[in-house]
């Protein structure tokens, strides 16, 4: 089985992919963090993200894996693993503006490809799984709510570790980061058709993740008939 969960920056689409993988057993795979994977080896190599031609070699040649079970996914770069560097505001902006680069796109999603389908079953989430990484995914989700709401979900999770952010900043961000993804050229946001959208605006975690493991059970009963 694979299932796809789509949506914006603070959706919930990584707490809730971990949720779904653990209760079905399958194989999470953190498609952002693949992405921020790369934006620490520009980092780290003294690379600006506007070097197109320099990042793009990186992203083409950096041996990316994820490992481990959905709470304590382990993401290594060339055989060392650098899961807890990944969370940085810089690593997190660097990760953004990397990603509008087509070439870029286009060698994660072969490997997100190569790693989902030798997984057995595979819960991926991302802005293009649905449409572009993995189109004949079983399930496909969207998650979304409103910009103030994701923004208030991430500045919880972000100023434990940048105590100087601010909400506004985090809001900001947010609209750049809506921005960006849903204008690029190259795999847009966007909603597949057979896409089933969640709004959880004002739901808390517990019922979207209920309302997503019905519509499985459902698609599942399905195909077993």
């Amino acid at each position: 089985m694979i299932i796809a969960i789509d949506g914006p920056s603070g959706a919930g689409k990584s707490t809730l992919g971990r949720m779904i993988a653990r209760e079905l057993n399958l194989l999470y795979i953190d498609t952002g963090a693949m992405y921020r994977a790369v934006a620490l080896a520009i980092i780290e190599a003294g690379l600006s993200s506007r070097d197109i031609p320099g990042v793009v070699r990186v992203a083409e040649s950096a041996q990316i894996n994820l490992a481990g079970d959905p709470d304590s996914l382990q993401v290594t770069l060339d055989g060392r693993d650098i899961t807890d560097k990944l969370r940085t505001e810089e690593v997190s902006h660097a990760a953004s503006v990397i990603s509008v680069i087509p070439e870029v796109r286009r060698a994660l999603v072969t490997r997100q490809r190569e790693l989902g389908r030798h997984s057995g079953g595979v819960v991926l989430d991302g802005r293009d799984i649905g449409t572009v990484v993995f189109p004949e995914a079983d399930i496909k989700f969207f998650l979304t709510a409103a910009p103030e709401e994701r923004a208030a979900r991430r500045y919880e999770e972000d100023r434990l570790r940048e105590r100087d952010l601010t909400f506004e900043e985090t809001l900001a961000d947010i609209n750049t980061r809506d921005q960006r993804d849903s204008t690029r050229a190259d795999s847009p946001l966007a909603i597949a058709e057979d896409g089933v959208v969640i709004d959880s605006t004002e739901l808390p975690i517990e019922a979207v993740f209920e309302r997503m493991m019905e519509i499985i059970r459902e698609r599942q009963t399905g195909q077993g008939n």
